[in-house]
């Protein structure tokens, strides 16, 4: 084998390859001229060979294509000749242009590296308070955060069910530019462990203490069965008071934020869910995949939603 192949698909792989698409070309081509007529004039009676279809009484004329009609299908054949030649396409055959389209991204890349790392560079440099009151910037910033975070948090960053609401002053991990930085740098995992082993009427109890917690309507003596097993089960995670503990990502509960409470569900019952069922959250790491420069930015543009209200 010359230097225009490879030997990423087996011989018989390859040269079924080759034979589809050589093979649909030339039927093609075959179709087109087989069928191109040019001696269609009327006979001595005047009438003109039809194809033999008709719909409501009128006959389709067997008349050839238009010439610039009949070379536009030529050049068509001609182009897919050129393009299997230049590109892959015909197996493990490279194209004579040797195009992949792995080259073809880090060509791209290295053109924004060479443009537009300068930029990012400099915001970089700018502390994240600072940063996050500049317009232009924030308007990158957004563009990133839509193409790498919305999928999640949603395009307005308001989050949804299992993924927090960046609007907000609520954070799990902290608030600060630093805490932000960790967060989109490292990546976060939060465990909520199973509680279903202490049983329906310890859930139950639980439930009401959590109500409770965040102001809301609770049993009075079950909540307060529901406090001594907090104490003892929950405490170390949430905080003996409920307010949580951000190096750990665990949420306070005296608020009235919830993660992982749907739409018109009674809050009682997404209570009772995390409590027997647990939750596994998962942040994935960004810097590895949008570089230290960005996720600086990305930082400030985050932090600047939660600040709009200040």
């Amino acid at each position: 084998m010359n230097n225009f192949w490879d030997d990423s698909l087996s011989g018989f792989w390859s040269t079924w390859i080759i034979v589809i698409s050589l093979g649909a070309i030339a039927i093609s081509a075959w179709l087109l001229f087989a069928n191109r007529k040019t001696d269609k004039a009327p006979d001595a009676q005047g009438n003109v060979e039809t194809t033999g279809h008709a719909a409501d009484g009128i006959e389709e004329y067997d008349n050839p294509l238009p010439r610039w009609w009949f070379y536009l299908y030529v050049g068509t054949v001609i182009f897919a000749l050129g393009y299997l030649v230049l590109y892959p396409g015909l197996g493990n055959f490279t194209g004579v242009l040797r195009w992949t389209q792995e080259n073809q991204w880090e060509q791209e890349v290295a053109y924004a590296d060479e443009h537009f790392a300068p930029i990012f560079r400099q915001y970089q440099e700018v502390a994240i308070p600072e940063l996050a009151k500049d317009d232009e910037a924030m308007q990158v910033a957004e563009r990133i955060f839509l193409n790498n975070c919305s999928v999640c948090h949603g395009s307005n960053a308001q989050g949804g069910y299992g993924f927090p609401n960046l609007t907000d002053d609520n954070w799990l991990y902290g608030g600060t530019p630093e805490n932000i930085v960790m967060s989109l740098s490292n990546g976060r995992n939060g465990l909520m462990p199973s509680w279903q082993q202490l049983g329906e009427e310890n859930i139950e109890n639980l439930t009401q203490h959590v109500l409770a917690l965040s102001g809301h309507e609770a049993d009075e003596a079950k909540g307060a069965e529901g406090a001594q097993l907090f104490a003892s089960v929950c405490a170390a995670c949430h905080m003996p008071d409920g307010t949580g503990n951000p190096a750990l990502g665990a949420p306070n509960l005296t608020s009235d934020v919830w993660l992982y409470h749907r739409p018109g569900q009674e809050l009682a019952d997404s209570i009772r869910e995390t409590l027997r069922n647990g939750r596994n959250g998962h942040m994935p790491a960004q810097a590895a995949y949008i570089g230290e420069d960005k996720v600086h930015l990305v930082a400030a543009y985050v932090y600047s939603l939660s600040q709009k209200d200040d």
